[in-house]
């Protein structure tokens, strides 16, 4: 059972601390007579639906731990951005709210220039449906061009396990093939993605047997570090160091980069990168 919040609790004066930033004009509200910046308590009771009596005694830190639903509708109420509504769960109920896979609607144009930065090194970022939603010119020329695939064609799992050139390309299939399956399960259970998963996994079981096997397997992995051996069509065998991160206030997408682990494969990149660019 949470601890019943208390006068001057980091939850309530968290509370009153957004509700203080916020600019009444933007909202339509008038912004006469106010005694103190930000809405008024009732104004972000009426936002959050939920009455102007409960809510004070929240900021008083009385009345009891809140509901999830009550923190949610808050969140809204307070505009709270997904990191900020993370951190009032983790004030109001010790715990972080539970997960709702959103479809990813991209990358922003900072995060695309961090991969475009990454000049030798193979970047992409990835949902965790394990659609490739954005990568850098090396990821292009080592890996795939995404950018000739249809959006639908862009999902790692697929590749993997219905495209013949892909297949032919990694120095350990069978190894690479389970690896993906068990860090896929683990990275869409932690993404709450359920319904697509099932849709996902529906259709590549009816297209790979070898998927179906290795799904029923219930094997997790994690998507942490390691190292990848490709059979590139004009680098020839290229081993390269991968390392798995999390997008910052973007539990929805992932970000894998890999780098040549010799400076003679490190060389032979830069030299097919620079020659690709200079074709175009």
């Amino acid at each position: 059972m949470t601890e019943t919040a208390k006068p001057d609790s980091p939850f309530a004066a968290y509370l009153r601390d957004r509700r203080m930033r916020l600019d009444p004009a933007a909202f339509g509200l008038p912004t006469t007579r106010r005694r103190t910046p930000g809405l008024r308590r009732e104004e972000v009771a009426q936002r959050s639906n939920i009455s102007p009596t409960w809510y004070t005694w929240l900021e008083q830190g009385r009345g009891g731990a809140p509901s999830a639903d009550v923190l949610n509708r808050i969140s809204v109420g307070l505009m709270l951005t997904e990191p900020e509504r993370e951190h009032l769960f983790m004030l109001g109920l010790g715990r972080p709210p539970e997960v709702k896979y959103r479809t990813p609607e991209g990358v922003t144009p900072r995060l695309q220039r961090l991969l475009d930065s990454l000049e030798i090194s193979p970047a992409i970022i990835k949902t965790a449906t394990w659609d490739v939603v954005a990568w850098n010119r090396a990821a292009a020329v080592v890996l795939t061009d995404y950018g000739i695939l249809p959006p639908a064609q862009r999902n790692i799992l697929r590749l993997v396990f219905c495209n013949p050139r892909i297949r032919e390309s990694q120095d350990d299939w069978e190894g690479t093939a389970r690896f993906v399956v068990g860090a896929f399960r683990a990275d869409a259970a932690r993404a709450g993605a359920t319904s697509e998963v099932s849709k996902l996994v529906e259709e590549l079981c009816s297209l790979s047997p070898e998927f179906a096997n290795l799904w029923r397997d219930n094997d997790v992995r994690t998507h942490g570090e390691g190292t990848k051996r490709l059979r590139h069509p004009d680098l020839g065998l290229i081993e390269l160091e991968y390392s798995a991160f999390a997008v910052d206030g973007r539990p929805d997408l992932g970000m894998i980069v890999y780098s040549p682990i010799g400076q003679a494969d490190a060389d032979r990149v830069r030299s097919l990168v620079n020659l690709k660019r200079s074709k175009i």
